[in-house]
């Protein structure tokens, strides 16, 4: 197969696919979840905090995670605890409450909590435990996934450098028409202002109209098509084919916001759990190749799709 420029590639030539890969189950790394409200004792973090972090001894890359519109971090418990038992530390802030901020003062926010980590972070882990802060990814799903992306676009000023950029369902506004505040996407290929490696991870249903008189969850040209599009290499794409925008988060989610976050996609009919650990598996490889320069597991997934729990289609990469 013949590689092409980013968004219109093939994939690895030269690679033997593995028969399996282990990103797809559960880590080696025993881990906690730690919720950390805003009135912790010492350096308080500007917005409450999910911690998913590995307990033994050691210093691990830390990914800022950012929930979709009107979600909670807590639905995402599941995935986050995925990745951090294959030995990274996620922060994934509650970045409002009952009403969302415009788009603009939500990546404000996001840059807040970016800036306290220095600083903030290293107290609330385990004793033995330290954040490598020299490998810190953004990432974020739906709204959160463009809040990510404009973080790494410089759209707020944060005292930190980023490593790398995954983008989980991003979304840009309810159609190309209507994008919200701020207006990233120039549908300009290869038009993103940043050189970190970046993945996304779409879904195949997300387009798909599923309430009356409603716009589709991840519309086209405001989705992870056009996210990926503007991406330059290093670049990953990975589309879960039969699975819906919501279905990486956890299942059966308490409250109003949890039964109308099941409803008000179409969803895909497979479990849940392999959309989660198709996620959950291709955010470590990537993840793996290039901040601990390990690519083999990457490698195996884009030579064969097949090895993810979830059917994936289209699997495109360029590399640098």
């Amino acid at each position: 197969m013949a590689l092409s420029e980013c968004g219109k590639t093939s994939l690895f030539t030269t690679v033997k696919a593995l028969t399996s890969t282990s990103v797809f189950s559960k880590g080696s790394f025993p881990f906690e979840v730690i919720n950390v409200d805003t009135s912790s004792r010492s350096s308080p973090p500007p917005k409450p905090l999910l911690i998913a972090t590995p307990t033994n001894k050691g210093s691990y890359p830390v990914i800022l995670f950012f929930h979709g519109f009107y979600l909670r971090n807590y639905f995402y418990t599941e995935l986050l605890q995925h990745i951090s038992s294959h030995g990274f530390i996620l922060v994934a802030p509650q970045l409002y409450d009952l009403i969302p901020p415009s788009g603009t003062e939500e990546i404000e926010s996001a840059a807040n909590v970016t800036n306290w980590l220095e600083q903030g972070l290293q107290p609330l882990l385990p004793g033995n435990v330290s954040p490598d802060l020299t490998k810190l990814t953004l990432s974020g799903h739906s709204r959160g996934g463009k809040a990510a992306f404009a973080l790494a676009l410089g759209y707020a000023k944060t005292s930190l450098n980023f490593s790398a950029l995954l983008g989980i369902d991003p979304v840009a506004g309810t159609g190309k028409c209507c994008p919200t505040e701020p207006h990233i996407l120039t549908y300009v290929p290869h038009s993103f202002n940043f050189s970190i490696p970046v993945a996304v991870i779409g879904t195949g249903l997300g387009p798909e109209k599923w309430i009356p008189l409603a716009p589709p969850c991840a519309p086209e040209g405001v989705n992870h098509d056009e996210f990926y599009n503007e991406c330059k290499p290093p670049c990953a794409h990975f589309v879960a084919k039969e699975y819906g925008h919501m279905d990486m988060l956890d299942d059966n989610l308490p409250g109003i916001i949890g039964k109308l976050s099941e409803c008000i996609c179409k969803n895909g009919s497979g479990p849940k759990d392999k959309m989660r650990r198709s996620v959950g598996g291709i955010a470590v490889a990537f993840l793996r190749a290039y901040l601990e320069s390990d690519d083999e597991d990457l490698k195996a997934v884009v030579a064969d799709p097949s090895l993810a729990p979830a059917k994936l289609d289209p699997v495109e990469f360029v590399p640098a």
